[in-house]
């Protein structure tokens, strides 16, 4: 069940990496290039190389445009997608995903072969891949926390959640073989390997350890539910055995609150690295289209160490919050150091994107994997397993709607130097940290709300 969920989340991340290593040649400077014979561009013409309707001047706004139609979608479709996880089996639920996913991947692609140079069309195929999308991450994360207890589960899910960065690291170099050429199978070939992936996945899933006579793990303590959930509201009525909806409702959202509004601000940082890193490297080191795909994987290496780093230090210390704190406090001042030292030679760019990736993505890796586990199997929702659907969901959901701000801001604040996007990025990492600091008196109104 990891490999198989391993596989298939590293699927869903690598279809989506594909555009970041694309939009540097959708928009580049084109009297370096050696114009082609047969090119019917006149002599004059400085956007020969370009792809309309990217080679404006405002094509950063353009493509933050599209990379903001995929995000928004999928912010709004994951608050949708936990209910149906909750209800629908999560193999046909996953399997119909990915094909789907596979399917408007690959239609984005085919865009270059079909001559299409309309803006609509690359946004609404980025809106439906957008909510497909959102069948992943709600489903593998209740899949494999139905096989898997508390015991190490920040170890084991931070192995388990580089498919994250092994997903964009396979995203970004297979879309490099082909971007500077048929830029097109830059985004067939992944979705066809994720098409494929939900066939697999469709023969092979098992969703319960009991449907394979195996012992289900022990997710709760053995501590009895609160008095709360079973009271006589001061009535002579005999005492409800039923749990009211608003008690179930309110310790599903006890500590969700505060990670999801964390997520928000980590998930910001991370994708707009996911999306934008590669154009970075490409106008300020001024390396190629692939080579600057190639060099931002080392971002997604130092993020896979960050996600099992941070795994690990939780379990030790039973302290998942302290953890994403202390990396958060970190973050700030590397990123700080990325943007003024990390371009002065091969070597400091290579440190320099490790450290940032591990620092970034292990708070928001803790965040989405053993964090919202730990809150869907809360006791408290004892008898409703299934919540770990809708936790997770709500906790990805929001911080979703940061993956959608992030790369929306970095369009629109580039033209004024990236100097600027950088200040916006360790910004939110500050809130980010301030969120979870200052969440913990908001947690106590909950539970007295309770």
């Amino acid at each position: 069940i990891l490999l198989l969920t391993f596989f298939i989340y590293t699927c869903y991340h690598m279809s989506r990496k594909p555009i970041s290593v694309v939009k540097s040649r959708l928009h580049q400077n084109c009297s370096e290039l050696v114009k082609p014979v047969n090119d019917s561009h006149s002599l004059n013409d400085t956007t020969w190389c370009d792809w309309a309707p990217f080679d404006k001047n405002n094509y950063k706004e353009l493509l933050g445009a599209v990379d903001n139609a995929f995000l928004v979608a999928y912010a709004i479709g994951m608050f949708i997608s936990g209910i149906f996880g909750e209800r629908l089996p999560l193999r046909y639920y996953l399997s119909a995903g990915m094909l789907l996913s596979g399917l408007f991947t690959s239609l984005f692609g085919l865009g270059y072969f079909w001559n299409i140079h309309m803006l609509w069309y690359f946004v609404l195929i980025q809106i439906c891949n957008g909510l497909v999308q959102t069948t992943g991450w709600p489903s593998v994360v209740t899949c494999v926390g139905n096989w898997f207890g508390k015991g190490k589960r920040g170890l084991i899910m931070g192995i388990w959640n580089s498919h994250t960065s092994v997903g964009n690291i396979l995203g970004s170099l297979i879309a490099g073989v082909w971007v500077n050429e048929q830029w097109g199978l830059s985004f067939v070939a992944p979705g066809a390997v994720t098409a494929a992936m939900g066939v697999i996945t469709f023969l092979f899933l098992i969703e319960y350890p009991e449907d394979v006579d195996c012992t289900a793990p022990q997710h709760h303590t053995s501590v009895s539910p609160p008095a709360l959930l079973s009271h006589s509201w001061g009535s002579p009525w005999p005492r409800i055995s039923c749990v009211p909806f608003h008690h179930t409702l309110c310790r599903a959202l006890q500590g969700v609150v505060e990670f999801s509004l964390c997520l928000l601000f980590a998930k910001l940082v991370s994708y707009t690295f996911l999306y934008w890193l590669p154009l970075y490297i490409f106008n300020v080191a001024h390396f190629s289209a692939k080579q600057a795909g190639d060099l931002s994987t080392l971002f997604d290496v130092g993020g896979i160490m960050g996600g099992i780093m941070a795994g690990l230090i939780s379990d030790y210390t039973n302290g998942r919050a302290t953890t994403c704190c202390i990396m958060l406090i970190l973050a700030a001042p590397m990123m700080f150091l990325y943007n003024y030292i990390g371009q002065n030679g091969i070597t400091n760019s290579i440190v320099m994107l490790i450290i940032c990736g591990a620092l970034v993505n292990g708070p928001y890796a803790l965040i989405t994997t053993a964090v919202s586990a730990d809150l869907g199997t809360h006791q408290s929702l004892k008898g409703n397993a299934k919540a770990l659907s809708t936790v997770t969901a709500i906790i990805d959901g929001t911080g979703s709607i940061g993956a959608a701000l992030g790369p929306l801001l970095a369009g629109l604040i580039s033209p004024t130097g990236w100097n600027n996007v950088f200040y916006m990025l360790i910004s939110a990492d500050i809130l980010a940290c301030l969120v979870r600091v200052l969440g913990e008196p908001a947690r106590g109104w909950a539970v007295y709300w309770c």
